[in-house]
């Protein structure tokens, strides 16, 4: 196992890599201490079986700086093989500003392919390898070094199995003609506003079921200056305050120090100090917000009149349209996107794309009352009405 630890010898591999159509990639990475991931290694292979087919890259050494593998990224000939890329891509997208170009994500084409929903790593390497990946080192700190030889192993059979699933899929997707289908699934992974994280955009993300607007507004403040102190700092969100002593936070209204002390769920360290500052400022600053500046709840599915009995058709249909197509139901549409169908919205992602294909126009048929649905041989079968 190879482990390059300079810029030359990276460049020579990536130079190597430029001679075929396709290159693994895959990163062990660092999380839990820090608010923006800590790249510890990165994996690399191209077709073949020998030694020097599949290597380690040290993002650590002093000596290496990942710029020839950027370049190759750039390079448009040659395809980026990941597995579950997201992650990967928000820790290129920082570290570079740099997008894989082609890329390929081997969980979204064995989502199209028929292997089921979010289907992992190590259930494609059984079915199609019909080999067994050991992964005890899965949780170990890749920070440290020397790794171990268990760690390098492990590491390595992430992008030298994924050499075969690749190749796999690919014809698959080939054969099937639904090639188009991942790239445009592959798209919202490719744009950069998946990775970033507005600070007066944050509070989307904290669960609540209150609608009022003043507490939405107390929400959206705690949730930036939360956010901006995480980031400028490289420290996790919950190290700041997590979601439930924010949405106690809201609720109270603390205007002093001495009502800081009296949070239930506030760290002992967020009472005091710029922390501390920092929530009371959000507060006033969401109490100040005036009604027209407040946020507001979605309240869009509230006006909604689904049709339950159109709805209940809309699933049957989807149910035999996924076992038609071999695609899981939730990559097709949602419950959510079958009550907005039923209920006449016509904007929903089921209508658009490879999923109007898949599923939408037979929907919008049941809608405008063109087909129907019958049960012949344990099968629910189209009938057209149209005659």
């Amino acid at each position: 196992m190879k482990t390059l630890t300079t810029t030359d010898g990276l460049a020579a591999f990536c130079k190597k890599a430029r001679k075929y159509d396709y290159i693994t990639v895959d990163t062990e990475f660092l999380r839990e201490r820090t608010y923006y991931s800590k790249l510890c290694l990165v994996q690399l292979a191209v077709p073949g079986d020998g030694d020097d087919d599949a290597v380690l890259v040290d993002p650590l050494s002093k000596d290496l700086s990942l710029a020839p593998l950027y370049e190759l990224f750039g390079n448009t000939s040659i395809v980026k093989v990941f597995h579950a890329a997201r992650q990967d891509l928000e820790i290129f997208f920082n570290e570079a500003g740099v997008f894989p170009d082609p890329l390929f994500d081997t969980q979204v084409a064995a989502m199209v392919c028929g292997f089921g929903d979010q289907v992992g790593y190590e259930t494609l390497v059984r079915k199609i390898t019909k080999k067994s990946l050991d992964k005890t080192s899965r949780f170990t700190d890749w920070s440290r070094r020397p790794l171990t030889e268990a760690q390098k192993k492990y590491a390595l059979a992430d992008v030298t199995h994924l050499r075969q699933i690749y190749e796999y899929l690919s014809a698959e997707l080939e054969k099937t003609k639904r090639t188009k289908w991942v790239q445009e699934e592959l798209q919202v992974l490719l744009t950069p506003e998946t990775y970033v994280v507005e600070p007066q955009e944050a509070w989307r993300r904290v669960k609540t079921r209150t609608q009022s607007g003043r507490f939405l507004a107390l929400v959206r403040e705690l949730a930036a200056f939360r956010e901006l102190y995480a980031r400028t700092r490289n420290i996790p969100r919950n190290r700041v305050f997590k979601d439930d002593a924010l949405l106690e936070l809201a609720s109270t209204k603390p205007a002093t120090m001495n009502d800081l002390g009296r949070s239930r769920l506030l760290l002992r360290e967020a009472r005091r100090g710029e922390v501390a500052e920092g929530i009371l400022a959000a507060v006033t600053a969401g109490m100040a917000c005036p009604p027209e500046d407040q946020p507001q709840a979605d309240r869009s599915r509230d006006k909604l009149q689904v049709n339950p009995a159109l709805a209940d058709l809309l699933r049957v249909l989807l149910k035999a349209k996924s076992e038609d197509a071999g695609v899981a139901q939730k990559l097709i549409a949602s419950t959510s996107d079958l009550d907005e169908i039923s209920a006449g919205c016509r904007d929903t992602s089921a209508l658009k794309g490879w999923r109007k294909e898949v599923f939408g126009q037979d929907a919008l048929r049941l809608c405008e009352g063109k087909i129907g649905l019958a049960a012949t041989d344990g099968r629910v079968i189209i009938v057209d009405l149209d005659d």
